[in-house]
């Protein structure tokens, strides 16, 4: 069975707010994917999920630098931004493989790029807006895929 949640947020703090508490769930091992288009507020969620693991230190997209890692928090995160990859199997010149082994957690803009690499199971997590709702509405919502 497939656990599916959606969240509503009206504004990046609340954004941060689930995040925190998603990331206070997290497991050594874990996996979760971000999605959604860009300025939707993945970053933003990074920010606050970090904060859930207890890291403290600035957390930016590691766009150019495929992956950033904050290992002073209750679990180690590797943040990847995989927008940049030309091709999916690039992801494992990162080193990939090793990440999944080190007992942190791994988080994953832009995944959808890479789903066919994903090992089983991990969380998506889709960020949506809607105007209609306001500017700064967004809709989350958590799906774990097995």
């Amino acid at each position: 069975m497939i656990m599916e949640k959606k969240l509503e947020s009206a504004s990046p703090d609340e954004t941060e707010s689930i995040a925190i508490e998603l990331a206070k769930e997290a497991k050594a091992g874990s996996i979760y994917t971000l999605s959604g288009d860009l300025g939707v507020g993945k970053t933003v969620f990074a920010r606050g999920f970090a904060r859930g693991l207890g890291i403290m230190s600035p957390v930016t997209s590691p766009t150019f630098t495929l992956v950033n890692e904050y290992r002073k928090g209750r679990l180690p995160l590797y943040h990847f931004d995989v927008y940049r990859l030309g091709e999916a199997e690039e992801l494992y010149d990162t080193g990939f493989e090793d990440y999944l082994e080190n007992g942190g957690v791994v988080l994953i803009e832009w995944a959808e790029r890479i789903e066919e690499l994903l090992p089983r199971p991990y969380f998506y997590i889709s960020i949506e807006k809607d105007l209609s709702r306001g500017e700064d509405f967004r809709l989350i919502t958590l799906k774990e895929m097995q």
